[in-house]
């Protein structure tokens, strides 16, 4: 997304990563050059973009787990998943905007700049009509885009401890992990923080999205416990298996704009970033199928979707630095070690991951931010850019790995803390007797069917 600038190759226009302008300033008109002039162009697919990305949350997460959890706890999920686009909206344009993209920090000379921004945007305070990013979309437009990416992500927690959380510790939980967990690692990695200055690439979201949220999801279900009715290797049905696939069909629609919009400009990156973020994603869900076939003798709709899932996360961060072979091999990985990740490990190892969220997003996202480092490459990354192992370049796989180990060690300590002090003054679990009958209910007196 925001990670690198690439130099433009002949074969491939590659945009200019955002993060590292808006960190350097580079875009201010006092830098020594001509201030950045509207492109109408650029403008009008970010919009888009940025609209597509929303869908991803509302409704794309909110059918895709609806339909996964039983008939009496969908309300809860869509409820959550409401939730999130509500108040994360507020916390970013608040302070994590300017967390997260200020140069507040910097302009000061602190060393605290290599975790946060700063405090120098807070409320959008600077930020005009007239504010303009180099590649010529108005800077509220990359506000805006942004905001998106922080709704999606504490949304892909959800699928963890579904069908078990007390509404009330859910949204304590959440705006604290948002604020503490969100927020620092999109400036480590996408405004100029250290992980950003050792080099490491995550063009949309392998790192702060999906290892982020992915990692979060199973501590939290390691703690807060199976549900009551839970046994290790009889997956509990899914009560409506369309909305599953419609709210797949809406993510994939959805993941155009997160990663083809990742560049910020309508170009040949852009471009590139779509077809390889389709054709990973159409692999992953046709070797699921193969692999469900082969080992459960029938494919199914649930597997397949969630296929094409796993390959939507592990192409994220690689979709500005690889090719279509590496398109193929990205999807084909993701799917193999997710499925046996959620059908091997995780019975076996008997925890309650609901829908998956560590085994698909947690997992794909290692992947995906691992194999960037293996096929990275020139010709999309353009002369002197970044190049992966398979290349010759073993340092980036390196970098990659350094960036993966940081992103699980620090969602996972983030969110074990904010556990513990949430269930000690607010509670986390509902009572039996809740569960037994549904959240729906208990927590918000509606009915999803009468």
């Amino acid at each position: 997304m925001k990670g690198h600038i690439y130099i433009i190759g002949k074969r491939l226009a590659v945009a200019a990563a955002m993060a590292g302008l808006f960190s350097t300033g580079a875009w201010a008109a006092g830098a020594g050059q001509a201030a950045p002039s509207l492109d109408t162009g650029n403008t009008a697919w970010m919009l888009v973009a940025t609209t597509l990305v929303l869908l991803m949350s509302i409704p794309g997460i909110a059918l895709f787990y609806g339909g996964l959890v039983r008939q009496k706890n969908v309300l809860s999920i869509i409820m959550q998943t409401m939730f999130i686009v509500g108040v994360v909206s507020i916390l970013w344009v608040a302070v994590g905007y300017s967390w997260a993209f200020g140069t507040g920090f910097k302009e000061a000379g602190s060393p605290l700049f290599a975790v946060a921004g700063g405090f120098d945007k807070v409320f959008l305070r600077g930020v005009t009509l007239s504010s303009v990013t180099p590649t010529g979309i108005p800077e509220l437009v990359f506000v805006m885009f942004q905001c998106m990416f922080a709704l999606i992500t504490p949304a892909l927690i959800l699928g963890a401890f579904a069908e078990r959380i007390k509404f009330k510790g859910y949204v304590v939980f959440i705006v604290l992990w948002t604020i503490l967990a969100y927020f620092p690692m999109a400036h480590w990695v996408w405004g100029g923080g250290f992980l950003q200055e050792m080099g490491a690439i995550d063009f949309a979201g392998g790192t702060v999205v999906h290892i982020n949220a992915g990692i979060s999801a199973l501590v939290m279900a390691l703690m807060i416990g199976k549900r009551e009715d839970y046994k290790a290797g009889h997956p509990i049905t899914p009560h409506n298996i369309t909305f599953v696939f419609l709210g797949t069909s809406l993510l994939w629609l959805g993941w155009f704009g997160f990663n083809a919009g990742s560049g910020l400009a309508a170009d040949g990156l852009a471009a590139s970033a779509l077809l390889v973020t389709h054709v990973a994603t159409a692999t992953a869900a046709v070797a699921w199928m193969a692999i469900d076939w082969i080992f459960n003798k029938k494919p199914t709709t649930v597997g397949a979707c969630t296929g094409a899932v796993a390959g939507l996360v592990a192409i994220t961060p690689a979709a500005g630095s690889t090719d279509l072979p590496g398109a193929f091999c990205i999807g084909l990985a993701a799917s193999v070690v997710c499925f046996c990740m959620v059908a091997v490990v995780k019975p076996r190892f008997r925890y309650d991951d609901a829908l998956d969220a560590f085994g698909v997003h947690g997992v794909g996202g290692v992947v995906g931010s691992l194999l960037t480092g293996v096929f990275a490459t020139r010709l999309v990354t353009g002369d002197g850019g970044a190049e992966g192992a398979l290349y010759g370049d073993w340092h980036q796989l390196g970098v990659q790995a350094v960036a993966t180990v940081v992103s699980v060690a620090f969602s996972a300590v983030v969110t074990f803390v904010l556990y513990k002090v949430v269930d000690r003054f607010v509670g986390i679990r509902v009572d039996k007797r809740v569960e037994e009958e549904g959240l729906d209910i208990y927590e918000h007196g509606e009915s999803a069917y009468s």
